[in-house]
């Protein structure tokens, strides 16, 4: 009997959905939990402590044009005025597979570039933005 699975995640078996609707036109995910920390020196030349500031939240979404386009009329024109959540799911249950879920809380995008060039046989945007949380294994 296996009692530990080394099995990893493929891009397959990624599902995410936001601001309530599964994107099907995601080329690309990633998001990044940060803390400011900074080594506190009193008497002597190491460090007595490590003193924590401000944690924040970035993210980053590559979408096919079709789907940039569907969620820009979704938020009334103006994906920049947007704020929603993001739920990011791996693994596949029909392959046996344990879902490991993540949200992004209160996403809201921060650049949206556009543009082609020459030979692009489709059009893809990598759209990087900010949260207020992101909460690993969220049940």
């Amino acid at each position: 009997m296996d009692i530990f699975n080394s099995k990893e995640y493929e891009w397959s078996s990624i599902s995410v959905v936001m601001a309530g609707r599964l994107v099907t036109g995601i080329r690309a995910i990633s998001y990044t939990k940060s803390q400011e920390k900074e080594a506190l020196y009193a008497k002597g030349d190491k460090p007595h402590s490590i003193q924590r500031g401000n944690k924040s939240y970035e993210t980053s979404v590559t979408l096919l044009q079709s789907e940039l386009e569907a969620i820009e009329q979704a938020a009334g024109g103006d994906v920049l005025d947007a704020s929603f959540d993001i739920i990011v799911s791996y693994g596949n249950p029909l392959k046996g597979d344990v879902v490991h879920t993540d949200l992004i809380r209160g996403c809201e995008l921060t650049e949206v570039p556009k543009g082609m060039k020459q030979g692009d046989r489709f059009s893809e945007h990598e759209l990087p933005g900010i949260a207020l949380d992101i909460v690993n294994n969220y049940v």
